[in-house]
């Protein structure tokens, strides 16, 4: 240490360096000086009190001058290590600190703090730092900080860059009241802000330590902090009564990963919401991706090629954990058109382009028949497989079932897509209709007290006599990594105390039944005597059948799934046996090909697999990678456009795509998971990433439901309309924009979710 400035003030007009003064005390004088807003504050070196010893006085004096130099007290007392806040060791916690110290107390304190340099876990930490990020001065080189104490409302951290995505467009803060000792220390953990392009929003808490204003200043201030040094910072902050942000703290982010790229995989559009990815609403285990999927890819190929004749070229891969598949392109439509056999074209055509324009004709022709061997074939021996017993059987026998289950859920998945798929073309069909014919004719667009505000999916709402049921094989996402329903039958149990019994209709599905006949009826008088009665009729006789079988065939396609689960499980446990992993439940994180019994031990990489797993689920992961072909992008603009009653989305409103009709004011409760539904109180509204059949008895108890991803044919937008709620699906990032406890109006008709004056 130098001796050169016996207490050198922070911000002095001579640079502290490191090595003279710690890297606390340098990187704060660094910042006054450049004129951040820095409490004032001097640093008192070990060669100095040596200096005052040696003299034969104590250094009191010296500190009470400093100290009424610096302000009125009381004062923070910090550490300010040499081997301090280094980009590969922050030493954060490592030594003592004393707050609210009055100018009588500092010289025991100071001593004190010196003290804490030879503290075991001071020294513990420095043999765990790798030798490239140690400084050899870490056993003598601290010194000590002392500041004027701020008043702080409120305090906290803020990470110039997510420390857990890597991602350096945003600002991650986290905030409690008051001081900040308990959040530093780990003991809190306070709300959290997450700031991007200026723009905050609450991702963790109930709101109330920041205000907008503030969580956007703190923000910008980091920022600048991070600019000032060059690189993202860990910034200690604390806001006083009057608003104004103090920097207490600067030190460079430690362990950051790589910044997270969301980059298309290959040409073209690669959507998350297609096909398997509507039901996998966060990023998916090795061993389902590597074994499961595929499986149900190949049969699902297999059944298309059996039907249609001809091949159907998707894409499917991981981005950054998360499931991503792409469509076939335009470039592919001849190949479709031509590629197969003489009667591919009219079935290619009956199947997948009719039903747009014509759902009647496409029902006669190829989907009523479709239908039907849904019913009396594929469904009958999927659920006599479903039905089996893993039993004592052997690994290899496991393996087998496994491959049987995968295989008859992707022939499922083709009569699925094939039929139920097209109930959201001939919605659009309906909601063409309406709006050529209807709209005017019965005033729709008028008065907000009547039904027709609520437009043409009021016609597609309380449609089935009993409510949707939990069946046991219910899943809350496809992933065989989470439990059924049937294997937490507490949880439906505990949900169902709160809402209607297991299929009794709610008040609100007998509302929507009752809407519905009356729109019926009113459609009806408008039309009488023309000859689009007849041809409305038609339509929303086939509109209703194929929602309605949607929904049947949505409920029932992981009827294998309880199999499948005892089945990887089983097989976890040999492994388990054998030493190669420690619970049965490691087996998700491996992959096919260790699923030997002369595998070496893999618990490190499962470990390595989990920690990434549960990183990636932390990212907000975009609902479509690449360029939207014209085709696919306009059907979803229509789609969506067709089904919303209002155009103009008001300002400060979330859109997306308008679910299920009706509007509804709540407080919102953000749900990830299944281990938060006990949670959830009636009343409120449901905002998930997505849904699946298992998450169908919060709908019992919700106003409202708005889910990042999902479209027209989603399970939360079926299942709302039977239950008689509004629903807003396909918002991209409600569950990162939404609080829990924030009171919202969700317009289920227009497709919004207003935030303002709620």
């Amino acid at each position: 240490m130098s001796e050169d400035i016996p207490f050198p003030r922070l911000g002095q007009s001579t640079a502290l360096t490191r090595e003279s003064v710690g890297g606390k005390a340098a990187a704060l004088s660094a910042l006054a000086s450049a004129g951040f807003p820095v409490p004032p504050g001097f640093v008192v070196t070990r060669a100095a009190l040596e200096s005052d010893a040696d003299a034969g006085n104590g250094p009191g004096d010296r500190l009470q001058a400093a100290a009424a130099a610096t302000g009125p007290g009381p004062f923070a007392v910090r550490s300010s290590a040499v081997a301090e806040d280094l980009p590969g060791a922050s030493f954060a916690g490592m030594y003592e600190s004393y707050l609210r110290v009055p100018a009588g107390g500092l010289e025991d304190a100071v001593s004190r703090c010196f003290a804490s340099a030879e503290a075991g876990r001071v020294r513990a930490y420095q043999t765990a730092v790798p030798s490239g990020s140690r400084d050899n001065t870490a056993a003598t080189g601290m010194a000590v900080l002392v500041q004027q104490m701020v008043d702080p409302a409120a305090a906290g951290v803020a990470f110039t860059a997510n420390p857990l995505t890597g991602a350096r467009d945003e600002t991650v803060i986290s905030a409690v009241p008051g001081l900040a000792e308990g959040l530093v220390s780990g003991v809190e953990t306070g709300e959290e802000w997450t700031v991007r392009a200026g723009q905050p929003a609450l991702t963790r808490g109930a709101g109330g330590v920041l205000s907008l204003e503030s969580a956007t200043a703190v923000a910008a201030a980091a920022a600048k902090v991070a600019t000032h040094f060059g690189c993202p910072q860990d910034v200690e902050w604390a806001v006083d009564h009057g608003g104004a942000v103090f920097i207490l703290q600067a030190r460079p982010m430690t362990a950051l990963p790589d910044p997270v790229a969301w980059d298309p995989p290959g040409k073209g559009a690669w959507l998350r919401n297609f096909r398997l990815g509507e039901w996998l609403p966060e990023p998916v285990t090795p061993l389902f991706m590597d074994w499961v999927i595929p499986g149900i890819d190949a049969a699902y190929n297999g059944a298309v090629e059996r039907a249609v004749g001809v091949t159907v070229p998707m894409g499917h891969c991981l981005v950054n954990g998360w499931y991503y598949v792409a469509p076939p392109t335009p470039r592919a439509l001849p190949h479709l058109l031509f590629g197969g056999r003489p009667r591919s074209l009219p079935f290619f055509f009956n199947l997948v382009v009719r039903p747009m324009f014509d759902p009647r004709g496409a029902d006669r022709s190829v989907l009523r028949d479709l239908e039907e061997e849904w019913r009396t074939t594929c469904l009958p021996a999927y659920r006599s497989l479903s039905g089996a017993g893993a039993g004592q059987a052997t690994v290899e026998e496991l393996k087998e079932t496994v491959e049987q289950v995968a295989r008859a859920a992707g022939e499922y998945l083709w009569y699925f897509a094939a039929t139920g798929g097209a109930a959201w073309k001939m919605e659009l069909v309906l909601a063409r209709f309406w709006r050529r014919h209807l709209a005017k004719l019965t005033g729709a667009d008028g008065d907000s007290g009547n039904w027709q505000t609520n437009g043409y999916q009021v016609l597609l709402a309380g449609l089935s006599p009993t409510l949707p049921d939990n069946v046991p094989h219910a899943v809350y996402s496809l992933d065989w990594y989470h439990k059924t329903a049937g294997e937490e039958p507490d949880r439906v149990s505990l949900m169902r105390g709160n809402g209607s019994a297991a299929g009794a209709p709610s008040a609100a599905a007998m509302a929507a039944a009752v809407r519905r006949r009356e729109a019926e009826a009113a459609c009806r008088a408008a039309l009488k005597g023309s000859r689009l009665l007849n041809r409305f009729d038609r339509l929303l006789g086939v509109a209703q059948h194929y929602a309605l079988l949607r929904e049947e065939q949505s409920r029932d396609f992981t009827l294998g799934w309880p199999l499948l689960r005892r089945s990887a499980l089983g097989i976890g446990g040999d492994l388990c046996a054998r030493g190669i992993i420690d619970t049965p439940e490691d087996v998700f994180f491996l992959t096919k090909h260790a699923l030997r019994p002369d595998t070496p031990p893999q618990q490190k990489v499962v470990e390595r697999r989990r920690e990434e797993w549960l990183r990636h689920r932390k990212l907000v992961a975009p609902l479509w990678l690449g360029k939207l072909p014209p085709l696919i992008g306009n059907t979803f603009d229509r789609v969506a456009n067709s089904a919303r009653t209002a155009r103009r989305v008001p300002a400060g409103a979330l859109p997306g795509h308008p679910a299920s009709p009706g509007r509804a004011k709540g407080r919102v409760r953000v749900v990830d998971g299944p281990e938060e539904f006990a949670l959830f109180q009636p009343g409120e509204v449901l905002v998930a990433k997505a849904t699946a059949p298992a998450w169908t008895p919060l709908f019992a108890q919700a106003a409202a439901v708005v889910t990042d991803g999902g479209n027209l044919a989603a399970h939360a937008s079926l299942v709302a309309r039977e239950y008689g709620i509004p629903a807003v699906v396909g918002t991209g990032n409600a569950t990162q924009l939404l609080r829990t406890g924030q009171l919202v109006t969700v317009d289920g008709s227009a497709g919004i979710v207003e935030t303002r004056n709620a």
